[in-house]
């Protein structure tokens, strides 16, 4: 009997011990769970996104939007070679993507990049690098149309160009906001690469305010925006937009030890590419201002050689002739935190947004000297050190001692005068070619004997000739003429 009160009081006891654990279980589950953000006394939020930014963005609907607006530009140049041979010495992983890397200048060259349509009317900007040394531009739209393109105007220290097309009603992108870029957007890339025509990637802002020096240092203007979204030889001069589709900046280079896409790629700000092609169609040259100063990062060695009490910024080194930032009152070991505002971390940032005034105009310069933080208004300067507009230098073609504007005569012509090549007189002013007889809308195939393809080929033909010179050629009706200069 003790046997069996033993054998049934453990039942009794398993039986009681599983009634309380599942009443621990149910009560378990009817508390709240605890997560991180419960814990402490004040509750704990996220950052908020900015505006603009699309957490999961619809990619199909920018490409949609962008395509039409980005065009194919086709080169034809003469024999000395295109970007890659300005790259400083030391600096070959950082690579244009127009020709390729390893590409050497033998003949004629032909060339492959990209441009953006900017407005209705047919005007485009493109990287400076793309058409610099080109005789002929062909411009490809998306579409298949094809017109050839004028050269309104060029800026080497910010790589960038303005072509012009004869056409209306184009589709052209829309213009965002560079500053308001945040690392780790996503971003599209378009343009053309390997002649593949819209080809569209994607990717995220890696960095800003990258300096490569890559546009070789001097007064150049680098302050490139970093990506990982996929680009090649030929994207040079395409479009980077948000998932807006807004324009945000224009392909420009890619870091590559072998010339093609490893990770990294690097885009004008688009605010920059606004001020500089306004520039160009207005004036027919940039309008930069200049603060007149030498400057230098703020780094951890600075700060301790110069006891300086700030780690960012840009330091003001030295100052140049005529210096507007001099005149304003800043003076050596400054150190500039702001500018309109904005707070600045290297001297990219400092020289983007100072580059986007021109000469004459003010900029609020706010910098830390000993500690302490002043501001100071500073009326920019040009290059020479005046605070006035610069004036465009006259167009070689319509300047020298010939007196003709000349310009490769385009396939139709050429066809039908059964010409491979040949430079048309498009129009004839005061000098040697009119003296001669000559009327415009000849077609010069031969100086000297010599075969000529190209205004820049003639050029340096005739450059330190003396005496005389025969002309050959042809009229749009077949006439042969020929026809003797004297060189002064």
């Amino acid at each position: 009997m003790s046997k069996f009160r033993q054998y049934g009081a453990t039942v009794l006891i398993a039986f009681l011990g599983s009634l309380l654990g599942a009443w621990i279980v149910y009560g378990l589950q009817k508390r709240p769970a605890l997560h991180p953000a419960n814990w402490g006394s004040a509750p704990v939020t996220l950052t908020a996104f900015p505006e603009h930014i699309v957490e999961h963005p619809n990619f199909v609907t920018t490409a949609a939007m962008v395509t039409p607006c980005v065009v194919h530009i086709k080169t034809k140049g003469s024999a000395q070679g295109a970007f890659r041979g300005d790259i400083p010495p030391g600096m070959d992983m950082f690579r244009d993507f127009f020709n390729g890397p390893d590409m050497m200048p033998r003949g004629p060259q032909m060339g492959s990049g990209s441009g953006v349509i900017l407005s209705a009317d047919g005007y485009i900007v493109t990287n400076n690098h793309v058409i610099k040394e080109a005789d002929e531009i062909e411009v490809i739209l998306n579409d298949k149309r094809s017109f050839n393109g004028k050269v309104i105007g060029q800026d080497p220290s910010s790589d960038l160009a303005v072509v012009k097309i004869e056409a209306n009603d184009l589709p052209f992108v829309k213009i965002g906001n560079s500053d308001k870029l945040q690392i780790g957007e996503w971003v599209l890339a378009v343009g053309n690469p390997f002649n593949l025509n819209s080809t569209v990637t994607a990717g995220i802002v890696s960095a800003k305010a990258r300096n490569i020096n890559i546009l070789g240092g001097g007064t150049s203007l680098e302050a490139f925006i970093q990506t990982d979204a996929a680009v090649n030889p030929g994207n040079s001069g395409g479009a980077l937009v948000n998932v807006q589709g807004e324009l945000v900046g224009i392909n420009t280079a890619i870091a590559s030890s072998n010339g093609a896409y490893q990770g990294y790629a690097f885009a004008i700000p688009a605010n920059l590419v606004t001020k500089v092609v306004e520039d160009l169609k207005v004036h027919g040259t940039v309008q930069r201002g200049f603060l007149g100063i030498q400057i230098r990062d703020v780094d951890a060695a600075l700060v301790e050689s110069e006891g300086l009490e700030v780690i960012a910024g840009a330091y003001v080194a030295d100052f140049m002739p005529n210096s507007a930032a001099e005149e304003a009152g800043i003076l050596k070991g400054d150190v500039i935190t702001k500018v309109e505002g904005q707070s600045i971390k290297s001297t990219p940032e400092l020289m983007e947004i100072v580059g986007r005034k021109r000469p004459g105009e003010k900029v609020a310069l706010e910098i830390n000297r000993k500690g302490k933080s002043q501001i100071f208004e500073v009326k920019l300067r040009n290059a020479d050190g005046k605070a006035e507009l610069v004036k465009a230098a006259p167009k070689e073609e319509e300047s020298d001692w010939l007196g003709a504007k000349l310009e490769r005569a385009s396939r139709k012509e050429l066809e039908s005068l059964k010409l491979e090549s040949g430079i048309k007189i498009s129009k004839l002013g005061s000098g040697k070619l009119k003296e001669s007889g000559i009327r415009e809308g000849f077609i010069i195939t031969k100086v000297d004997k010599t075969e000529v393809n190209s205004p820049k080929a003639l050029r340096e033909l005739v450059r330190g000739k003396k005496g005389g010179l025969l002309i050959e050629g042809l009229y749009p009706n077949g006439t042969k003429g020929f026809y003797g200069i004297e060189i002064p």
